[in-house]
């Protein structure tokens, strides 16, 4: 040991003129962005070495980019706090392309026949059908399908290849677990800040400058947190709540029981404060999914006798209407009472009319803010859509969104498949939430394009390449598989 300290202040001496000579150009350069940027360029010069850091890091370990893949997907939803010249999403297309590269470097340690997986086929066609709507001929900014093309299947493409392949452990689906429950755990605590103390100043500025118009109903603010709008963070909220509920039948223990128990009330209070009516149909769809995955009858027919007077109270009567929330949560069970919904209805009667001829769609990018930024003068760009399938419809057409809406049920039955052989009760609890989840976010979609934003996509596209090859960390395969070099034994987690 003492040799070794030895030797290392001797490097250290040898090359301090190197490094005095490196942090004098540092310094320099930080002095350098400060005058021509800004406040920028001091936020500039302290990320720089960070990303340096985790670059070298990545090349060396592409895991370890999954891991930062999964915080990114969250911290993007912080870019409202940040100067307007960091483009906080481009980095997200950066670090998977990082990720990919780092994959080939270190190929020969990666598990590249697990690409033959049937869920990645799924997607790849999906992929592959995008690829070609490139080349829509009513496309009428080809370029803006760049844009678009990242949410609807680019990045589940590149994000489906680096779970197959990297030697992920048990330790490492542990780990995502927990990331993912305990941002939401954070993201429910901003809202319940915002609800109950108020907005930032950034947060304020962010609702003037438009979102106010869908943020505060009737004298009431749609919290969303630290994500993109009120709709994710409620979806969120919900697909977290969902998880947490199905934790608490599956623990054992009491303790473990209560803990997740007072994190499905914090989640489903985020949830709540949300205002965000469409995502009750994940916890609709969603739980009734995993009762039938226990393949429980009794326990589904004992929910649906508990859950018909709830849904009646919220339909037939005032009951709870002075709160907020709970008028919010009846709305949502009576849609043709709701001006919004109707509306809805009434621009995809519009979308049928133009698309009747195009089966292929309008081509990707020519709605939303790519229309509105490359194609304003096109019918595409002045019809909202609200939802992710009708945003799909428009630009793929009816053909797209036919083969969207089969990947999805795709997925669905292979994950189920593969669930249903997992013998390891803890692999089990957590395929069972994140399986259930998916089925929930998926129906979810026609009401709100969630499937495609941050932080949902990521969680998504991470957790069904997991259930999809699940079998790998399951215990009576611990001896064939050189990915699991652990006991078969667990300790609860998140």
């Amino acid at each position: 040991m003492a040799q070794s300290a030895s030797f290392l202040r001797n490097q250290l001496s040898n090359h301090f003129w190197l490094y005095s000579l490196l942090g004098g150009l540092y310094t320099v350069g930080v002095g350098f962005l400060i005058s021509r940027v800004g406040p920028t360029g001091a936020v500039l010069a302290v990320l720089l070495p960070i990303a340096l850091l985790l670059v070298l890091l990545i090349l060396l370990e592409p895991r370890f980019g999954l891991f930062v893949y999964l915080q990114l997907v969250f911290i993007v939803g912080f870019s409202r706090f940040l100067p307007a010249s960091i483009p906080v999403g481009v980095s997200v297309d950066g670090l998977l392309f990082l990720i990919l590269f780092s994959l080939f470097i270190n190929g020969q340690r990666m598990e590249w026949r697990r690409l033959r997986s049937p869920a990645f086929a799924l997607i790849g066609i999906w992929f592959l059908y995008t690829v070609i709507e490139l080349f829509n001929p009513e496309a009428p900014y080809r370029p803006a399908w760049f844009l678009h093309v990242r949410a609807f299947s680019l990045h589940w493409f590149l994000v489906s290849i680096m779970v197959l392949v990297i030697p992920i452990t048990r330790n490492d689906v542990k780990i995502m677990v927990n990331s993912w429950l305990s941002w939401s755990f954070l993201a429910a605590l901003w809202a319940f800040k915002q609800q109950y103390i108020g907005l930032t100043t950034n947060e304020q500025i962010w609702l003037d400058s438009g979102n106010a118009a869908t943020h505060i109903l009737f004298g009431q603010l749609r919290c969303f947190s630290f994500y993109s709008d009120a709709a994710q963070f409620g979806a969120e909220m919900a697909g977290a709540t969902l998880v947490a509920i199905t934790r608490v039948f599956e623990e054992k223990s009491i303790k473990y029981k209560a803990f997740f128990a007072v994190l499905a009330l914090v989640y489903f209070w985020g949830y709540a404060v949300s205002g965000t009516r469409s995502a009750l149909f994940v916890l609709i769809a969603g739980f009734p999914f995993y009762l039938l995955l226990k393949r429980d009858i009794p326990k589904l027919i004992a929910g649906v006798v508990l859950a018909v007077p709830l849904f009646l109270l919220l339909m037939y009567t005032s009951v709870g209407s002075s709160n907020y929330q709970v008028q919010r949560m009846r709305s949502a069970l009576t849609p043709m009472n709701d001006p919004s919904f109707i509306l809805r209805l009434q621009n995809q009667a519009k979308m049928r009319t133009y698309l009747q001829d195009l089966p292929f769609g309008a081509g990707i990018g020519t709605s939303t803010d790519g229309g509105a930024r490359f194609s304003p003068w096109h019918w595409a760009a002045h019809i909202a859509p609200d939802s992710w399938f009708v945003e799909l419809w428009m630009e793929t057409g009816r053909v797209g969104v036919t083969l969207y809406i089969m990947m999805l049920v795709g997925l669905v039955l292979v994950g189920i498949y593969q669930v249903w052989q997992l013998k390891d009760p803890w692999m089990v609890k957590i395929m069972y939430g994140f399986l259930a989840e998916f089925v929930g976010i998926a129906l979810m979609g026609y009401s709100n394009p969630v499937l495609g934003q941050f932080p949902t996509n990521g969680v998504i596209y991470i957790s069904t390449m997991l259930i999809a090859t699940c079998y790998r960390w399951d215990t009576r395969s611990a001896t064939s598989e050189s990915s699991i070099n652990q006991s078969p034994t667990y300790a609860p987690a998140l």
